[in-house]
């Protein structure tokens, strides 16, 4: 009888577990829908100033501070975007995989990073690792105002122009669809021209001929470049920005709500095999109890 109970307390303990890990299934749901919405609003936005400025920055005609690159500094800046809570899956551990590489890479060329950690769980493991941190964000739950992303990257911007940093470049994951989503480095500042690759010559040779240098584009400024700059450039990056913390949210919300679905069935299915330990049980008590009535009768009639 003893083992039965046993296994009836834990079963009912594994309910409760499922029906707390369901229901956290449920708020996460709620929170990708409206998550979903926010950044695929802003991606067409994104991608197209994007396109543009890294486009305007091959021409000679433009000139600007964010546009250069700061080649006698040799320190850089290292925004990393967690989560502060847990129980999503491997959200955490890929961000932080990526950034730790990225602080090699940089280490290697030359370069000392500084790091601005976003969310408990990335400042925990920095901790632990023994990197100093030089900023930390820890307010950001589902969602983040555009006025605060604003003020993130005018700091940044600020750095740059005065050359405290050779470069500013995000880490953070990136969503792509229901099922992927990859950590991806973003580099805010410069801003770097578009890589063309180079096209196919038409002849079909396979060697790449005069078609295949890329095409320099003529634009017509106006107004003039220098004031059509100075108002797109900041924008580009601070919508940039915006956008890594809208994919990031995002990300963990949909990483959280496959985990608590991964929770919830496990559960499911360790209360069917407790369920089957204890009709097991059960029958192996009744057996043992009609055993002993039987040897009794047995015993009384001789």
């Amino acid at each position: 009888m003893a083992k039965a109970r046993a296994i009836t307390k834990r079963r009912k303990a594994v309910r409760n577990i499922r029906k707390i890990t369901e229901t956290m299934q449920l708020i996460a749901t709620a929170r990708y829908q409206k998550c979903l919405h926010r950044a695929t609003a802003s991606q067409p936005y994104t991608q197209a100033i994007t396109a543009m400025i890294q486009t305007l920055a091959g021409q000679p005609a433009a000139d600007h501070p964010l546009l250069k690159a700061n080649a006698g500094c040799d320190r850089s800046r290292l925004l990393v975007i967690t989560s502060n809570r847990g129980l999503c899956g491997s959200y955490n551990a890929a961000v932080l995989r990526r950034l730790v590489e990225q602080r090699g890479t940089l280490s290697a060329a030359g370069l000392t990073p500084a790091v601005d950690v976003v969310g408990k769980k990335g400042i925990a493991y920095l901790r632990f690792l023994g990197v100093e941190v030089a900023e930390t964000i820890t307010d950001v739950e589902d969602r983040i105002a555009f006025s605060r992303v604003s003020a993130l990257a005018e700091g940044y911007m600020r750095l740059y122009r005065e050359g405290a940093v050779a470069r500013v470049e995000v880490v953070c994951m990136q969503f792509h669809s229901l099922g992927v989503q990859r950590p991806a480095l973003v580099q805010l500042l410069p801003i770097a021209p578009p890589q063309s690759a180079p096209r196919a010559p038409a002849n079909g040779s396979g060697a790449a001929g005069a078609d295949a240098r890329p095409r320099r584009v003529e634009f017509e400024f106006s107004p003039p470049p220098a004031e059509l700059l100075a108002r797109l450039i900041p924008e580009t990056v601070k919508v940039r920005l915006f956008q890594c913390f809208n994919d990031a949210i995002l990300s963990e919300q949909v990483a959280r709500m496959l985990a608590m679905k991964a929770a919830t069935d496990a559960a499911g299915d360790m209360i069917k095999c407790l369920t089957r330990r204890y009709n097991r049980a059960r029958q192996t008590q009744i057996t043992m109890e009609l055993a002993d009535i039987v040897g009794g009768a047995n015993a009384v009639q001789s």
